[in-house]
């Protein structure tokens, strides 16, 4: 017995050296400790070292980009030496299409990683930035109230116009509006192998400005052996998910090529809030020893019953899932609803990567990729001017008339297109990135009005605007990461952006919009990462960052009021501590803001809201992260973030009804950023009841969110706690390669709570009056699911 309590508590080393067939040192390396938070990166000698690990069985890893991983079986007690030879891979991993727009260990940013393990293991229908939404410093709101259809997120208090995503490295935002809706892209998740989220403003990437986050996924590596897999999920609301995918494998050693495809729907919790939603994705590959060619081809379809109006906040007791949408009136009083208020689009993705080695260091990647997009929604309008869509009024023998029930449309037709490339250096104590991209953007909108109860003079298809918006973006970068001595990495990263956006044509209101506009921004970052010791380490960073206005601010602006452009200056100090069962993070932030867009209340010469600069602003907080594994089959993962998001010198203003077009204007000196809250936090413990059995207890924190910039507890969201419990069991049979079964409850405490909301106060008889929506989420509610692997 005595034996036993030595080898337990008893510390140990394991170290080696990491080189190539050649004897040539490998820096950079990456060496890890499967099933613990334990690993090292090789130094300039290609040396690494793991302490204070207690004894034990360990399976030892190790990873270089272009060369075939290796791992070895040890068992400890002692200090042992394990020296690694790696082999040159094969073929050209398909992990370089994304490298250049990743950051790796030795880079000093705040970054997370989220592996297809953990996407799988919650995919059971819900959008992906739902299965993201553990992440340190992330909020989501869904509109229908399940995490399908409309969903939303924000990372440090920071929404999704101001988050850079992509895909494979090629932008996935909007350009005109700079924001990504995941209901076109329907089980995404489904074909995504990995996602990185870089917190702050991250390092260079293609496409729009980050300004408070960056989000990288990359699809599924191709898999080397033929399958065929079969996921299904259902549960309330009516949900239900099916995923058929199938690979070949690799025919004749180098070409490859998978499908899926996804059918997913939902009647949501608001009523009305359903929605019908579709996707495939096609790729195939060929794989040379110096080249890889690669495309792939992605396609969404929805159709959503409209949830985007909220309930009104003097209905959340009483109806708590009340839709304003599709409600019609009648004359008698009585209400109906039109059965089709629904958005309606698809978007289809086309990319085509070819990487090539041109030689032992340098790997040349490119990419060309092409969207499209169309789509529309429809609404039943009642007692609309006729005017206002361009149809002459009604004469009769009695009477004339200017107003009508009506039908519309509105429609987005639009073109993105464009090439993305990086060379790739690696070469002992010196790393680096060069790259960029440019693109194109064509957008149409348009307005149709397909009935009207007076038609008057109009057409089928009556169309009462068009306008177009034309946007080059073109950018430039260089990253470099070089090892001084054995424990300090500098890193650099200059980029120049370019862009050039035209709009032209007629609004919905019938307001002229044409115009132009130029940017050309430089966006410097920098930053050190220092290795204390194998388990100790420290980064710092200063990165600046611009952005420019997007399609809605500059076509809501008054004549000759052009919003400016917003800049970003971001640091950031962290400490990263790995043990063999502890890991633990800590990043300190501040993020100062110069002429921010946000919304003041001002409206411009149509009484439209209109987003307005203000001087000076800030996000301050610290980020914790902890996991910790103190038996075998028990881990619990932890973050939590606090807080300070401010605007220096607010002013507000509020629309005066008793004197129309006029504005009343209050400053309230400091105030809290909108939907910004101080505290959020989140929890996952994972326990194995026994061999592929597990039960996960998932909470999430998130403090109180004021829904406009005065810091009024009156327009605010309450704090909220959900838990989730979910259990998962897999077996291996001969049938098949593995049969999965997952259910999941979701608030489980059926806590009743509002995710997001919006507020709109005005003034009529000297006294103050509101409207409002909420965004009220699901209560207790379950999905379950079932994957079949052959």
């Amino acid at each position: 017995m005595s034996g036993y309590w030595v080898l337990l508590f008893s510390q140990y080393e394991i170290y080696g050296k990491v080189t190539d067939e050649a004897g040539t040192s490998l820096i950079g390396a990456n060496v890890y400790l499967d099933q613990s938070f334990r690993g090292a990166v090789t130094d300039v000698n290609g040396s690494y070292a793991i302490s204070r690990l207690p004894g034990g069985t360990y399976v030892i890893t190790v990873s270089y980009m272009g060369y075939d991983p290796a791992s070895r079986l040890l068992t400890l007690p002692g200090d042992a030496e394990f020296n690694f030879v790696l082999k040159r891979a094969t073929y050209l991993a398909e992990e370089v299409i994304v490298a250049s727009t990743r950051a790796g260990q030795e880079v000093p940013v705040s970054f997370t990683n989220i592996e297809r393990k953990d996407i799988r293991e919650r995919n059971l229908g819900q959008d992906l930035p739902y299965l993201l939404s553990l992440s340190p410093s992330l909020v989501t709101t869904s509109d229908a109230g399940t995490g399908i259809g409309y969903t939303s997120f924000r990372i440090r208090g920071t929404d999704m116009n101001r988050i850079n995503i992509t895909i494979n490295g090629v932008p996935l935002n909007d350009a005109e509006s700079h924001g990504v809706w995941f209901i076109d892209l329907p089980d995404l998740a489904s074909s995504v192998e990995n996602v990185q989220v870089q917190r702050g403003v991250g390092t260079s990437t293609n496409g729009a400005g980050a300004f408070g986050a960056t989000i990288n996924m990359g699809t599924c590596a191709l898999s080397p052996e033929p399958y065929s897999e079969w996921n299904a999920s259902a549960g309330s609301f009516k949900t239900f998910k099916n995923t058929f995918r199938i690979g070949s494998g690799l025919i004749n050693d180098h070409v490859s090529f998978e499908l899926r495809m996804s059918e997913l729907g939902t009647d949501g919790y608001i009523d009305r809030a359903s929605a019908e939603l579709s996707s495939y994705c096609i790729q195939g590959a060929y794989q040379g020893e110096k080249s890889l060619l690669k495309i792939h081809i992605f396609s969404g379809k929805e159709k959503t019953y409209q949830a985007w109006s909220g309930v009104p906040g003097d209905l959340l007791e009483t109806h708590r899932t009340f839709n304003p949408s599709g409600i019609i009136i009648g004359s008698n009083g009585d209400t109906s609803f039109y059965d089709n208020e629904t958005d309606n689009y698809q978007q289809d993705h086309y990319q085509l990567f070819f990487s090539r080695e041109l030689g032992r260091h340098l790997v040349l990647n490119t990419a060309f990729h092409y969207t499209h997009g169309r789509g529309y929604y429809e609404q039943y309008r009642q007692d609309c001017s006729l005017g206002d869509y361009g149809i002459g009024n009604v004469i009769t023998d009695n009477d004339t008339i200017t107003s009508t029930d009506l039908i519309r449309q509105k429609w987005l037709d639009n073109d993105f297109y464009g090439m993305i490339f990086s060379f790739n250096y690696h070469s002992g104590k010196f790393g680096a990135f060069i790259g960029g991209g440019a693109n194109e953007y064509e957008g149409r909108h348009f307005g149709k009005v397909i009935w009207a109860r007076f038609a008057g003079d109009s057409e089928i298809n009556q169309e009462w605007y068009r306008s177009t918006g034309d946007k080059t973006d073109a950018n430039l970068y260089a990253k470099v990461n070089y090892r001084i001595p054995k424990q300090l990495d500098i890193f650099g990263d200059l980029q120049y952006r370019l862009i050039r956006h035209r709009i032209s044509g007629l609004n919905d209101d019938l307001r002229e919009i044409s115009q132009d506009h130029d940017y050309g921004f430089f966006n410097p970052k920098i930053g050190i990462h220092y290795i204390l010791s194998n388990t100790h380490r420290l980064f710092f960073s200063a990165a600046l960052a611009h952005r420019e206005p997007n399609r809605s601010n500059f076509v809501d602006a008054n004549p000759g009021k052009i919003p400016g452009y917003e800049a970003l200056t971001d640091y950031e100090l962290g400490y990263k501590l790995r043990l063999s069962n502890t890991i633990a993070e800590a990043t300190i932030y501040y993020m100062d803001y110069n002429d921010q867009l946000v919304l003041t209340g001002e409206i411009n010469d149509v009484g439209a809201p209109v987003m307005t600069n203000i001087k000076d602003s800030y996000r301050a907080g610290i980020e914790l992260v902890g996991g910790f594994k103190p038996v075998q089959r028990l881990r619990w993962d932890i973050n939590l973030t606090l807080s300070r998001n401010k605007i220096k010198d607010y002013t507000e203003y509020v629309d005066d009804w008793d004197n129309w077009g006029e504005q009343i204007t209050k400053k309230l000196g400091e105030t809290n950023l909108s939907f910004s809250p101080a505290v959020t936090a989140a929890s996952k413990i994972s326990y194995e009841i026994i061999d592929n059995l597990s039960l996960e207890l998932l909470s999430k924190f998130v403090g109180k969110q004021y829904t406009d910039n005065t810091s009024s507890d009156e327009r605010m969201l309450d704090p909220y706690l959900v838990n989730d419990i979910g259990l998962r069991y897999s077996i291996t049979d001969k049938f098949a390669k593995e049969l999965c079964f997952n259910v999941l409850v979701y608030n489980i405490l059926n806590s009743m709570y509002e995710s997001n909301a919006w507020v709109y106060r005005y003034y009529s008889g000297g006294r103050e009056y509101r409207m409002d929506g909420f965004f009220p989420q699901a209560g207790r509610n379950f999905l379950a699911g079932m994957s079949l692997r052959f």
